[in-house]
């Protein structure tokens, strides 16, 4: 499995924002992958901290509301409950049936001890996000998130990975063309940042950031300059 999709741009990059769930992806398409028969392991590390954790899985019925707009009708949902002087619920995802073409390095991490993390390639995390930014659909709402973290994949110098982004968005139905252009997409990309309500925006990642003021410079003229400066590779499909 795949760990921590979108999670370890802070833990791994340093990513400045916070996460409200876990999002985890398989290595390749398993439709009855479950992460039920882990439940007793996770419970166990927790014990071990004295603290005490309720894990269930979550059954998707329609896919209606905000928390679903976005949602695969093939990831399975967790969640679980830390009971100490507060109850912390804390929601995870595992993509079963994930988008191919897309590379993986092992990240390290020392705590709570060492172990490795097995990762998405920086290229195709940009290609994810930018999916989800293009396409992600949350009705009247905006998810000021992904312009965040857009912001931090062209500050950083990021390629995003184009054949990644193209194979995520025809499985999505959002692209039925086998191709797209560089030109194109950018096309797509402005005409997204026309549309967007910067205010809403802001407003959806204060919650997640500590230095608020750096989004003051947020309007639809930086962000058209922030999109013709990122950076685009042509990538290359993987046969996995």
């Amino acid at each position: 499995m795949l760990g921590l999709y979108r999670d370890n741009l802070r833990i791994f990059y340093g990513l400045p924002r916070f996460s409200e769930d876990l999002d985890f992806s398989l290595l390749a398409v398993d439709p009855d992958f479950s992460l039920e028969p882990y439940f007793k392991a996770v419970r166990e590390e927790f014990s071990a901290l004295g603290l005490d954790v309720e894990i269930s899985a979550k059954k998707k019925t329609v896919r209606t509301g905000i928390e679903s707009a976005f949602l695969k009708s093939d990831t399975r949902l967790f969640s679980f409950a830390v009971h100490a002087d507060k109850t912390i619920k804390i929601k995870f995802e595992v993509d079963t049936v994930p988008p191919l073409g897309f590379a993986t390095e092992e990240k390290l991490l020392l705590q709570p001890y060492s172990f490795y993390v097995k990762c998405f390639s920086l290229p195709d995390l940009f290609a994810g996000k930018m999916h989800a930014l293009l396409f992600r659909n949350w009705k009247s709402r905006v998810k000021g998130r992904d312009w965040f973290d857009f912001e931090w994949y062209v500050r950083n110098g990021t390629k995003m990975n184009l054949s990644h982004f193209i194979i995520r968005a025809r499985q999505s139905v959002n692209l039925h063309e086998e191709h797209l252009t560089e030109q194109e997409f950018r096309q797509l990309l402005h005409q997204r940042i026309d549309s967007l309500d910067v205010a809403a925006a802001r407003k959806d990642v204060s919650r997640f950031v500590k230095d608020v003021d750096a989004l003051k410079i947020w309007s639809l003229d930086y962000f058209h300059e922030v999109a013709q400066r990122m950076r685009i590779s042509a990538g290359k499909e993987s046969k996995k």
